[in-house]
């Protein structure tokens, strides 16, 4: 069953075309910081907050940050976890994920197993979600031991993404990694989005309008950005972005 934050990205997809997300590290801010960066973003065109990092921070800080964040913004906020640390019962929604390309079963399905019963209890909407390391693959493929994809492989992004979507998975996520040098190659999304039938999401090493829109007009539904965040230019950097989807759009 869709439940209500997935009805609403997938409302935004089809009413606007590509999105942004702004992604929030619980690691790198205090919770008024996070509050900040989230009101900023939204005024600036944001669709979603997702809040979650690479390595691991206390259940409590998880949870200000969360309560920070919902008291200052009207979007949907979501959780991309590492673990089953990073899971808070004050969010509106959790990607479910399973990183494809792990070589860790823990982190394929393991963590999946052990988190469940929490997302049941603490009434959190899941949203199936198969996540794919491409590239450098950055501090989450090596948490995840993962064996990143090569850019100039896209055929085994596409054999990833289609095995996701055949699991049941209703969006697929390529990932560089945060602050990677290059962000996810237009040849390999546009083959990515050509071969699967649910939303493209793609994030890491996108820093500008060029890159997000060379992401968008590839055929990413959603653009997450999280380091262009963190040097206090939310607002002109999230809507530098925002404004050069809509005009792919247009």
């Amino acid at each position: 069953m869709i439940g209500a934050v997935e009805k609403y990205l997938l409302d935004k997809i089809r009413s606007e075309g590509s999105i942004h997300i702004t992604l929030i590290d619980p690691e790198k801010v205090t919770p008024s910081q996070a509050s900040a960066i989230a009101r900023r973003a939204r005024v600036s065109g944001t669709s979603a907050i997702m809040i979650g990092g690479s390595t691991f921070i206390s259940a409590k800080h998880l949870d200000d940050v969360v309560k920070t964040v919902k008291r200052a913004v009207d979007i949907p906020v979501i959780l991309f976890p590492n673990n089953v640390t990073s899971i808070s019962r004050y969010a509106d929604a959790i990607w479910f994920m399973s990183l494809l390309n792990s070589l860790d079963p823990y982190f394929i399905v393991g963590a999946q197993i052990l988190g469940a019963p929490l997302i049941k209890r603490y009434c959190l909407e899941p949203i199936p979600l198969g996540y794919v390391i491409v590239g450098e693959g950055g501090t989450a493929g090596i948490v995840g031991k993962a064996v990143p994809i090569p850019y100039d492989k896209p055929e085994l992004a596409v054999a990833h993404a289609l095995a996701g979507q055949y699991l049941g998975m209703r969006f697929i996520y390529l990932e560089a990694g945060s602050g990677a040098k290059k962000p996810v190659p237009k040849e390999m999304i546009g083959v990515v989005k050509k071969s699967i039938d649910v939303p493209l999401i793609v994030g890491g090493g996108i820093r500008t309008r060029a890159q997000a829109l060379a992401a968008a007009s590839a055929g990413a539904d959603i653009i997450v950005t999280g380091n262009v965040v963190e040097n206090g230019q939310v607002r002109d950097k999230v809507s530098d972005i925002v404004e050069g989807l809509k005009s792919f759009k247009a």
